[in-house]
């Protein structure tokens, strides 16, 4: 990455008759394999770099980039960008919330560095993981796993004077298998990220998890009873719980989404100025607070500032039950007369940073599982899915148990087939009376935008209880 370069189409763009301008380079070392069913069916190093530009000029944005590390490129990608922003022409123009400059380096440590760590090491490791799902008595006749390496270097420069530059290894892994018994077949998917060194495959226990999903199905094709349930209570562990948060809370509160840009994209939000529901209406119980937090340390959604240069911090999205702060970049922010909160992400130079989340979840409350399934005579423990949807508003959705228990007297009975919870988001969050004290963490890629941009983050949280909610 030549940093001198993008320092120069900086100067460059300030030699135009521009509000704002800003460029953002990027160098990325790739490494990526594929196993199926035990055998390497792909591997791949690569380096992806170029750099972007955006400019503020006549109220309007342009957005340009190149992979072409020469001056010439630089003032013919700044020309470009700077004639986008002109003709835009808009009626509306586009502010952005004022912020300090910053000048800083920062980066993510490596306990057992990547560079360190040959190729013939790596898929080994994936080798011997297949080897191990093959030898525990189920019978695992499609397996897959992959593995993506991304060591990310940055250069964010801009016209109010920030410099940042930052590198960041991530490390992201995936297991889909497909269990066989009794001529039925249930499958299992599960995805691990990492913010930091080679060490992510030691914290992941990838092949214990795996193997604990194989035995899971197994019981499930086996064992697992199909219960017409009706109105019950229903325990939901820290899988349920995070893709709930991220998709009923997390996806809602992004700002972009509640001012109509991902309308024609990815759909809109119950939540809209004017609409019943604003920042301080109630949207769950009082033990219900949701989050978003760039700062969790090696966590897949894990930076120190965002694409547009701001420091990160914890986003309390839910507190309390009460509609509390939008995800916002400085665009929204303008627009709401707040400041940026560090929610703008690009998954690459050559795409836009937009309004994204990082690591959802609910936080902690102060009992164990045991004491949330001690209290309910009538009722599901739900551990994981096997899917789920939910509409564009983020309102009205549902979730489809994988392994998930009957609970009678407070005791964990038989395996449930396939639970169903259909409810919105207003219900799911207002039944909740109680949440545990434990978190854990699944890593997830975020999609969203036009071209799609899929960025890592964590969903989670602790264990929580519902009461009297329809579960068919």
């Amino acid at each position: 990455m030549e940093k001198d370069i993008a320092d120069y189409a900086l100067e460059y763009a300030r030699s135009k008759d521009i509000e704002y301008a800003e460029v953002r380079a990027q160098s990325e070392k790739i490494e990526q394999l594929m196993l199926k069913n035990g055998i390497l069916e792909a591997y791949l190093s690569s380096v992806n770099s170029g750099f972007c530009v955006r400019i503020s000029a006549g109220g309007g944005i342009g957005f340009a980039s190149t992979n072409k590390w020469t001056k010439e490129e630089a003032k013919a990608i700044v020309d470009l960008a700077y004639r986008f922003a002109e003709d835009a022409k808009r009626k509306d123009e586009i502010k952005f919330a004022e912020e300090k400059a910053v000048k800083t380096t920062w980066k993510v440590e490596q306990k057992r560095k990547i560079e360190d760590v040959d190729s013939e090491t790596k898929i080994k490791q994936f080798l011997d993981m297949d080897k191990a799902l093959t030898s525990h008595g189920v019978n695992v006749p499609a397996r897959m796993l992959s593995c993506t390496i991304n060591l990310m270097e940055k250069y964010f420069v801009n016209t109010e004077g920030s410099q940042i530059s930052s590198f960041v290894p991530k490390i992201g892994a995936f297991g889909f298998i497909t269990v066989i018994e009794q001529g039925k077949s249930e499958q299992a998917y599960e995805q691990f990220g990492y913010s930091g060194g080679w060490e992510a495959f030691d914290k992941w226990q990838m092949t214990e998890k795996l193997i604990h999903d194989m035995n899971v199905l197994k019981k499930v094709i086996t064992k697992a009873k199909a219960v017409k349930l009706g109105k019950i209570d229903l325990v939901c562990g820290s899988e349920v719980v995070g893709i709930a948060a991220h998709e009923s809370c997390g996806h809602p509160m992004e700002a972009d989404r509640i001012l109509g840009r991902e309308m024609s994209q990815a759909g809109k939000s119950f939540i809209y100025e004017g609409g019943p529901f604003w920042i301080g209406t109630r949207i769950g119980s009082d033990v219900v607070t949701i989050v978003d937090d760039p700062t969790i340390e090696h966590s897949y959604g894990y930076y120190e500032y965002d694409d547009e240069g701001i420091k990160s911090r914890r986003r309390y999205l839910y507190k309390n039950g009460i509609i509390n702060e939008f995800l916002h970049n400085r665009e929204t922010a303008a627009k709401l007369g707040v400041r940026s909160n560090a929610a703008s992400r690009a998954v690459n130079y050559d795409r836009e940073a937009i309004v994204r989340m990082a690591n959802t979840f609910v936080l902690p409350g102060g009992m164990s599982e045991e004491e949330l399934i001690e209290d309910v005579k009538n009722g599901v423990y739900m551990v994981s899915f096997t899917e789920w949807n939910i509409d564009d508003k983020r309102f009205n959705q549902r979730y489809v148990g994988r392994e998930a228990y009957l609970i009678e007297n407070g005791e964990l009975k038989n395996p449930v087939a396939r639970p169903v919870i259909e409810t919105t988001t207003l219900k799911f969050w207002s039944a909740v009376d109680a949440v545990s004290k434990n978190v854990e963490f699944d890593a997830a890629t975020c999609g969203k935008g036009d071209p799609m941009q899929g960025i890592p983050v964590y969903t989670g949280g602790p264990s929580i209880r519902l009461r009297e909610v329809y579960i068919k």
